[in-house]
């Protein structure tokens, strides 16, 4: 999994039907959402970006229980309530294996090797967690970036929150879906979900050096 810059496997049922997304040369990309077991008993819905050429659009149904192999991938939605761009996430298939028996546990594994756009943001909870956001942009073809949210926890975010931005890192983690509410200025309370990678280990690649980290 190590071998190349952005990885994810997740395994769960299909939680949507098909809706069509874009077309690209003629090739065209569907949307669809996974639910993901966690091992506390709750799920994560993921959204799922898959071509029309490695999928059996019959068999897609929700209940269907799928592996799905590929890569997170981000871009901006421009949302016109806001009046700006949204950065989405989405899980780009790379292959989709049919499943008879679910997995157990359900796999989520991600590996990303980026470079972090921002200042981590660090802080701690009122309970006194400590939580640190990065935001990592990862290289892909045609001299484009996926930026990837990642969260981390505990020992992981005050190692995290001491790292510049500029700075080389590898991420391994699981993906992850979150509700929060968001007020808008007329005073409705709107629910929305937000994707991110939650870190498992973080370590940062030293120009001509071994790699250190930590794991949580």
């Amino acid at each position: 999994m190590e071998n190349g810059t952005n990885f994810i496997e997740v395994g769960g049922r299909v939680l949507t039907d098909l809706v069509f997304s874009h077309e690209i040369y003629g090739e065209g990309f569907y949307r669809f959402d996974v639910e993901v077991d966690r091992l506390s008993g709750t799920a994560d819905a993921l959204p799922v970006t898959v071509s029309e050429r490695i999928i059996d659009k019959e068999a897609m149904k929700p209940g269907q229980l799928v592996l799905v192999r590929g890569q997170i991938r981000s871009y901006n939605n421009y949302v016109e309530a806001d009046r700006k761009n949204k950065l989405v996430l989405t899980v780009f298939a790379r292959d989709i294996e049919m499943m008879q028996e679910p997995l157990d546990p359900s796999p989520n594994d991600v590996f990303l090797n980026g470079y972090l756009c921002k200042p981590p943001i660090y802080r701690t909870t009122p309970f006194g967690r400590e939580i640190a956001d990065l935001l990592v942009a990862v290289n892909r073809s045609y001299n484009k970036s996926d930026y990837i949210p990642c969260i981390s926890w505990g020992r992981n975010a005050r190692y995290a929150g001491r790292l510049t931005v500029g700075d080389n890192v590898r991420i391994w983690g699981r993906m992850q879906s979150r509700q929060y509410q968001k007020k808008k200025d007329d005073g409705e309370v709107q629910e929305k979900t937000a994707y991110e990678v939650s870190t498992a280990k973080i370590e940062v690649i030293m120009p001509d050096e071994e790699p250190t980290g930590i794991e949580e």
